[in-house]
Parts: structure tokens; sequence; C-alpha cells
């Protein structure tokens, strides 16, 4: 039996170089197995890099990067990880069972068995809640509704680690309330391993873990409650901003005169 990694995620030194520009700079981290890691910090500071390092399409990586106790992008992992981007994965000219029934038998050509494929395509479609719109032409889904979409085909082989890359964004408070309810039952239901980023830090307060990025750098590896109580603020915002001050004063510190 394979023994479980101590870390679904494991990075030492991972760095990423765009042009003249370095996008990630020597990441140390870990991602706990059984989790829900939130990814959080501004747009462009790194996270959809990180991400797609993680799940193996990033170009020009360098450092370790161990992903359920294999090197990223190894072959085997394909069946193991969902992906989840920003833009909505589906197919507009297709209904939500059509788009996942064609996902299914391409992450899995060899099934013979008709109703196991049927019955794998019900399961996700009831896990994000859409059986009501099973027959409707994704196209006419509302924005939150696609995202479901896209999360479902991502649910469809029960992978063991989830890569969300922000996928609460542009939802209204009711919809982002019942993703994340989904991401938790998900987590505890599965003991699947959830990687969501985000831009919002309300969201922070709904994970168990966080690594708090800001231009291409870690500031914090740690939970909601210690960030809050370390740096003696009220809400994991209040924690990231002061984090951020930090740093912006010990970089002048460091700049030359």
């Amino acid at each position: 039996m394979m023994n479980k990694p101590e870390a679904a995620i494991r990075a030492r030194g991972l760095r990423v170089v765009r042009g003249e520009r370095t996008v990630l700079r020597d990441l140390d981290f870990a991602v706990p197995p059984g989790q829900i890691t939130g990814l959080l910090g501004p747009s462009g500071c790194g996270k959809s890099t990180l991400m797609r390092a993680v799940v193996g399409t990033q170009a020009k990586v360098t450092g370790t990067l161990d992903v359920l106790g294999r090197p990223a992008g190894d072959a085997t992992l394909r069946a193991r990880i969902g992906y989840v981007t920003q833009a909505p994965s589906v197919y507009d000219d297709l209904t939500v069972r059509q788009n996942l029934d064609y996902f299914a038998a391409i992450l899995d050509p060899k099934r013979s068995h008709r109703d196991a494929r049927d019955e794998t395509v019900h399961r996700a479609i009831a896990d994000v809640d859409l059986a009501s719109h099973a027959d409707s032409l994704a196209g006419r889904l509302s924005g939150g509704q696609r995202n479901r979409v896209s999360l479902a085909v991502a649910l469809l082989g029960t992978p063991e680690l989830l890569v969300l890359d922000e996928p609460t964004v542009g939802l209204d408070p009711v919809l982002r309330r019942d993703l994340w309810e989904l991401f938790h039952r998900i987590a505890a239901d599965r003991a699947a391993t959830l990687l969501v980023s985000s831009h919002v830090m309300d969201e922070a307060e709904r994970c168990h873990r966080l690594l708090l990025m800001r231009d291409g750098d870690i500031l914090a590896d740690d939970t909601p409650d210690a960030l809050r109580a370390r740096n003696g603020s009220d809400t994991v915002e209040e924690a990231f901003l002061h984090l951020v001050d930090e740093a912006n004063a010990h970089a002048l510190q460091e700049t030359p005169r």
C-alpha cells in the first residue's frame, strides 16, 4: 500500500522567471492533505502561476515541487488532480449533462460500461447542485452556474487534489457561500485537499490554512487564527496589511542609499 505523503504539496526553492521578471521567488511551503488551503493575495502576485506549476502546466519552473508524493507534472498525477481555471471551461452549445459526458469520456476513454459513466456524470452534477439544470445549454446559464459546471468537470474523477483558481470571482454573496459550503463538504467527505486562490480577503476566514502572497513571495503560511493572533489583528485582512507594511519597511532598510 502506498504511504500517504505528509504534505499534499511541498515546494522548495520554487522559482519561475518570465522574461526579465521573476514571478515566483524561491518559495518554500507545504500544503497539508485533507484540508482547504487558501492562496490569497492581490491580482498579479503570482497565484495563477503557482497553481499552473502545481498542476504541471507552467513552463520554466526551477526548484523542487512535489504533488501527492510525485514530481509536479508527472503523468501519474493526471487522474488524481482536478483543476478549475478562472474562465469556465465548458462548451456553450452543449447541455450540462453533455459537457460532463464528453469530459468523462476523455478522462476514461477505455471505459466500456455506459452505465458506469452515466453514474459518474450524475454524481458530479449532484455534487454541484445542478440537477435541475442538467439539460440546459451551458451558454444559457448564469456565471455562477457555469462556474459550477467547470467544478463538476473537475470532480468527475474523484480527485485527491482540487486546484481552484479564483472560483468565486464575480459571484454574489449567496453563490460564494454555497460554493464554500461545497468545498468544505468535499474536504470532509472525501478527505480531499483543496488549494483555492482568491484576492478577496474575507474568504481567508473560510480556509483551514493560508498562504498569503505578494509580489511573488509568500508573506505567511499559517492558520487564520494564528495569523490574527501573531499580528494582533481582528481579521486576516488586517494581518495581511500588517505583513505588507513590515515587508515594505524591510525592503526600504535594504535599499542602497
